[in-house]
């Protein structure tokens, strides 16, 4: 991995904001991954097979792959970009759910936010298909868990003990 930046990357000389510009760098395949936990507590994840919206899981997974592809309308400085793959897991866990997105593409920039946002939109989504139940529901740690390609080169989230 090269040495860390010393400023933040979308803004020019005078602080204004700004699109950061790639068209200089190469393209290369890069993937990201992204994860988030839905909070639930027990009476809601026992009533997830039975909700009368549809399956959350599956809804929250359409919704995450539909989110990836739409992160440039959402996030001002983020480059449309052409995704060669998407996908998102939702997993029941102890505790939740644990959402896991994935996103390619072979371009001059990365996909990390591309990942995020699709980790973040399934983990929403989870929320509304079940606040019915309990709207202490809570969502955390949304996280980059790797990167590769790009100049900057690979990216793992280190394990916690």
């Amino acid at each position: 991995m090269t040495d860390q930046p010393t400023k933040l990357s979308h803004f020019d000389a005078s602080g204004q904001a700004h699109m950061v510009d790639v068209s200089a760098k190469a393209e290369t395949c890069r993937e990201a991954v992204a994860s988030a936990f839905v909070e639930l507590n027990e009476a809601v994840l026992a009533a997830l097979p039975q909700n009368p919206k549809g399956n959350p899981l599956e809804v929250a997974r359409f919704a995450g792959i539909q989110a990836a592809k739409r992160t440039s309308e959402l996030i001002p400085m983020c480059h449309p970009l052409a995704l060669s793959f998407v996908d998102v897991q939702a997993t029941i866990v102890p505790g939740g759910v644990d959402i896991r997105a994935t996103a390619a593409t072979v371009a001059g920039t990365g996909v990390e936010m591309e990942a995020m946002t699709a980790a973040s939109i399934a983990a929403l989504t989870v929320y509304d298909m079940t606040k019915a139940l309990d709207k202490g529901i809570r969502i955390r740690e949304i996280v980059l868990e790797s990167k590769t390609g790009g100049k900057s080169g690979p990216y793992h989230r280190p394990v916690k003990p």
